[in-house]
């Protein structure tokens, strides 16, 4: 059977409020347009920490480039409960590591999957360490990432560290349209490519 994961999502988030509870959520993001209504939508019910973990992004300088767009959105943006920043180290070799061999693949086939597995991991070991209530990615904003599987990803891990794991499909509800009003609004700079080396070389090649 099919699921919904935003209707998955308001239950959690109904659960929380009924016991007059504000989680901890440990939020890994990518971007500031992929975490702009993903924020909008979460920060009224959790007290949120963005999670940068992301060793794919290629060349470093988009990588703190990104990384800087983030942190200065946070700090505009207004939301109820406080939104902090948790950074990681520009850990490329990781992703590069569980890329071997795939380098070929398009963008969406299963180094895609890979990538998305290791960034989620990282973020649930830290919840965990951390003791957040939840975890949770923003990657189901994008119309170019599966929320089956982020979301099945999602639930392994939850299992596996013994931390909830926060169900959600961003796309849903305009998501999507909304973070692009949101970079318009707040002069967001939006990248032409995921992240990678090779989703880069795949964006020039359709520009040829």
């Amino acid at each position: 059977m099919k699921i919904n994961y935003q209707i998955e999502m308001e239950k959690i988030i109904q659960e929380e409020q009924n016991k007059n509870h504000v989680p901890k959520l440990l939020l890994h993001s990518c971007c500031a347009p992929c975490s702009s209504y993903v924020l909008e939508t979460l920060s009224s019910f959790f007290e949120i920490t963005i999670f940068y973990y992301n060793p794919n992004i290629y060349p470093e300088e988009e990588y703190l480039k990104r990384k800087e767009e983030e942190k200065r959105f946070i700090q505009e943006f207004p939301t109820k409960y406080p939104v902090s920043f948790l950074d990681c180290d520009y850990d490329s070799e990781s992703f590069y590591e569980i890329a071997r061999g795939l380098e070929h693949l398009k963008e969406g086939d299963r180094r895609c999957y890979l990538c998305y597995s290791l960034r989620l991991e990282k973020t649930a070991i830290t919840a965990k360490e951390y003791h957040f209530d939840y975890f949770g990615t923003t990657l189901s904003i994008s119309p170019y990432k599966n929320s089956v599987i982020l979301n099945d990803l999602g639930k392994t891990l939850e299992k596996k560290y013994n931390v909830k794991y926060l169900y959600a499909d961003f796309k849903k509800k305009d998501g999507y349209k909304k973070s692009i009003e949101y970079s318009k609004k707040y002069n967001l700079y939006r990248q032409h490519y995921c992240g990678c080396k090779y989703s880069l070389e795949e964006s020039l090649e359709k520009q040829i």
